[in-house]
């Protein structure tokens, strides 16, 4: 099991955010993985099955699945900087989108 999945939630359509590119970087911004959102909006294998602890960012490629619907966006990627521990284990990191808004948290 990967140490870092994601989840995204369109949040305008009340529905999961399928084709998404996620990619997931070190601090230092060397690319360490790429995947895309499932139908279910998810992405479970993302990265390796632990990190080092440190600081990483996660950036969702949000411009593309809005183009695709026919909206314009503000936010034309949606970048999420954390800190791992890597004695706190498994990371989730889920994304409630809309075209003008976005929130995030840890989530299990």
């Amino acid at each position: 099991m990967s140490f870092i999945s994601a989840h995204v939630l369109d949040s305008v359509h009340g529905r999961p955010a399928a084709g998404i590119d996620v990619t997931l970087l070190h601090g230092s911004g060397e690319e360490i993985a790429a995947a895309t959102t499932n139908e279910d909006g998810r992405v479970n294998d993302l990265g390796p099955e632990t990190l080092e602890s440190g600081h990483y960012r996660i950036i969702f490629a949000t411009e593309p699945y809005f183009s695709g619907q026919g909206l314009e966006t503000f936010y034309p990627f949606v970048a999420v900087d954390f800190t791992v521990q890597e004695q706190k284990g498994h990371y989730h990191v889920p994304l409630l989108l809309s075209p003008y808004a976005y929130s995030t948290y840890r989530g299990s």
